[in-house]
């Protein structure tokens, strides 16, 4: 079974939630603020977060870069505020996904499920055949989900980093749609206007990149969308 911490100061949702997600075949932890937050993923790591963004104490955007830091753990977070801004913010601090409230739990258990997929479940033709990838001294070894810098230190990636640097790899020199990279890393059905694949390229590179601000290996392309520069092996 799954494990799901849910982290929400709104007790009345976090006991909807738990039901929900407890009929769907999850196992479910509850938080209300981050020191609990804490507490239960030191207990039992969870397999995915749902995190809400505004929480007693410490905030969710802080929590969700301090578990990204630390953790690979899937983050969907949870937000009354329709800002775009707000959203960006979430992703680039390391949200994998994110929801506004009001929301249908069913919404919530397909982004979730979406998440864990991506996280869970690398591309089988690539893990089977060549597991590490090699590009301009980086290495990422698809089986282990790590990624190694030329200087030999590991990397944390999210879920969604972590597919979105393999879908480059799988197509180095190429250009690549908005479009293409969101049908490649998220599926077809999303929309193609969602700006967000900014967002995680933008996270990548900062990653990635000797200087992001004039990045090499992730390069934009004018009204093409963004090609991968590095020669890229296999072993």
């Amino acid at each position: 079974m799954s494990r799901l911490l849910i982290v929400d100061d709104d007790v009345e949702i976090l006991a909807l939630l738990k039901q929900f997600f407890l009929r769907h075949g999850y196992e479910v932890d509850l938080a209300t603020d981050g020191q609990a937050m804490w507490a239960a993923i030191a207990g039992q790591r969870p397999d995915a977060i749902v995190l809400d963004l505004m929480l007693p104490g410490e905030g969710g955007l802080s929590l969700c870069q301090k578990v990204r830091a630390q953790t690979g753990i899937p983050i969907v977070m949870l937000t009354a505020m329709a800002e775009l801004s707000d959203r960006i913010v979430g992703l680039e601090l390391g949200a994998d996904d994110y929801l506004t409230k009001p929301f249908d739990p069913r919404e919530l258990l397909a982004r979730l499920r979406a998440v864990q997929r991506r996280a869970g479940n690398p591309q089988p033709q690539v893990e089977a055949a060549r597991p590490v990838i090699g590009f301009a001294g980086w290495h990422l070894d698809i089986t282990c989900r790590e990624l190694r810098s030329p200087e030999n230190v590991m990397i944390p990636l999210s879920g969604a980093e972590f597919d979105l640097l393999v879908v480059f790899l799988e197509h180095p020199q190429r250009i690549l749609t908005r479009e293409q990279l969101i049908d490649l890393t998220r599926g077809q059905g999303h929309d193609a206007f969602d700006r967000s694949i900014d967002v995680q390229v933008s996270r990548l590179r900062r990653k990635i990149e000797p200087d992001s601000k004039r990045p090499d290996l992730i390069r934009t392309v004018r009204n093409g969308g963004y090609l991968f520069s590095a020669k890229v092996t296999r072993s």
